[in-house]
């Protein structure tokens, strides 16, 4: 039985997280209680989206706009000619799950539903600096540290490369659509 967390259920169904939660909670998906997160089945959620698709219609395309990119979390900033929706908070839509001690420090991370060393997540944080939307050219741009093309090692010893910023920017995409 695969299983993901609520983030990825979200990015794939293209709905809220809080979505997810509630179709877990009321059994529209199956879904498990570990610890304090739920443990979705991958199968159980890819029915529940093709029942969705079929009782919807077709989709508008959805255009950014700044109004809708400030509702989901952005901080619009204007100043000498140029106007951009900042994300303070770009690891919640690259779909990083990261658990903190009181103090601070991490406790747990993960990318995808597979965890990832306490010690690489310091060096995937500070990797990219600012994400923001230029609302003049319609484009996302970020400040690197770092590259955004990023190898990650999992607990389990795997080595994955991702585009952090392409992360970033679809996870962005996703939830202003909803």
């Amino acid at each position: 039985m695969a299983t993901i967390t609520t983030t990825e259920a979200a990015h794939q169904a293209g709905v809220t997280i809080a979505t997810i939660r509630h179709w877990c909670r009321y059994g529209a998906v199956t879904a498990a209680k570990v610890g304090r997160r739920w443990a979705i089945e991958t199968a159980s959620l890819t029915h529940r989206i093709a029942l969705s698709i079929r009782r919807t219609r077709k989709a508008k395309p959805v255009t950014l706009t700044p109004e809708r990119l400030v509702a989901i979390g952005g901080s619009r900033w204007q100043k000498n000619g140029k106007d951009r929706i900042y994300f303070n908070d770009w690891a919640q839509f690259a779909g990083l799950d990261i658990s903190r001690y009181q103090s601070g420090g991490v406790n747990g991370a993960s990318l995808g539903g597979r965890g990832i060393a306490n010690g690489r997540i310091g060096a995937i944080l500070a990797s990219i600096d600012k994400v923001w939307f230029d609302v003049a050219d319609g484009k996302f741009y970020a400040y690197e540290n770092g590259s955004t093309e990023l190898s990650i090692r999992y607990l389990n010893g795997d080595r994955d490369t991702i585009n952090l910023f392409a992360l970033v920017v679809a996870g962005i995409r996703a939830a202003a659509t909803n």
